[in-house]
């Protein structure tokens, strides 16, 4: 396909149905992740973040109950947690990671790095990596950079330099794409071909973007509808043997109704027979092994002209 900087990501035709597999015979792949942050806007997690009645409850009680929802249908997530959340409540990130979780980063206060230097973004990058590895005991291998509720765009905030030093790092795989239903590559360097794997997102899949109401102060929420999302995306990459991916907050998705709509649709998808639940890692595990860039990422030169002013 044509590619351009900036514009396209990788492959412009996916895979199709019959070229995936997923081990040991699984018809579908799914994967949860948790967001353990609270934060609200670009600049991150904040001090009035942390003493909002939404964080208190996020960080304690919502988490309890989420992590305990998971527990009953054998759903192990990936967790993305935030250096400075890590720093603040150590013994129980250890305790989700000794449950089976996986660990992933979300930068060191969740914060938007779309206007940060390199060097700057380089060091947070190091340091929230150091944080993590030395709460867990094991160096995370992905990096998450999802949205936050007063964000412009549903998507995450990166840098130009943010795949690059995300590879640079040693992370082996990015978590929140809206290129793809798939896992994909995210192409950094067209002429050396460097690309970092990434894995689908979608803010229709997001509890955060169905829980903004009762922020705002109306008193309403569309949970029913961020339930009726879940449920008919996975039915319908059920039926055709893809990919299913959800992101959970605490503090959102863990209030009691809401928790009652994940038990139903948990409840539904462990029902269902060969529905490999994997983490995020496992999965970029499998997808490197048997769809390896050197492979499956097919470029070819760019056809577009840019003209002055062009802002394509």
């Amino acid at each position: 396909m044509p590619w351009k900087d900036r514009y396209t990501v990788s492959d412009e035709i996916s895979l199709k149905d019959h070229e995936l597999h997923w081990p040991e015979g699984h018809r579908m792949a799914l994967y949860v992740t948790v967001a353990l942050s609270v934060a609200s806007g670009p600049e991150g997690i904040t001090a009035a973040d942390l003493e909002s009645s939404a964080g208190r409850f996020g960080l304690g009680e919502g988490l309890d109950l989420l992590m305990d929802t998971l527990a009953r249908h054998a759903v192990r997530s990936t967790v993305a947690v935030p250096a400075t959340i890590a720093e603040m409540m150590p013994d129980r990130i250890r305790e989700i990671a000794g449950a089976g979780h996986e660990i992933a980063s979300l930068g060191l206060r969740h914060e938007d790095t779309s206007a940060m230097r390199r060097e700057e973004e380089a060091q947070r990058m190091a340091l929230t990596t150091e944080v993590l590895t030395r709460i867990v005991g094991k160096r995370p291998a992905g990096w998450y950079a999802l949205s936050r509720q007063k964000d412009r765009y549903a998507g995450g905030a990166m840098s130009p330099h943010t795949v690059e030093l995300i590879r640079e790092s040693g992370y082996s795989w990015l978590g929140n794409g809206m290129a793809d239903d798939i896992p994909y590559y995210t192409v950094s360097d067209f002429q050396s071909r460097r690309s970092l794997l990434t894995l689908p997102y979608y803010y229709h899949l997001d509890d955060q973007y169905f829980s903004l109401f009762p922020v705002a102060g109306t008193g309403l929420e569309n949970s029913d509808m961020l339930a009726r999302n879940w449920q008919g995306e996975f039915d319908a990459q059920y039926k055709r043997g893809r990919f299913f991916s959800m992101v959970l907050h605490p503090q959102h998705v863990g209030w009691c109704n809401r928790l009652e709509l994940l038990e139903r649709f948990l409840a539904h998808v462990t029902s269902r027979p060969d529905v490999w639940i994997a983490t995020g890692s496992e999965i970029a595990e499998h997808w490197t092994a048997h769809f390896p860039a050197s492979t499956h990422l097919k470029l070819e030169p760019s056809i577009w002209r840019d003209y002055e002013g062009s802002l394509s």
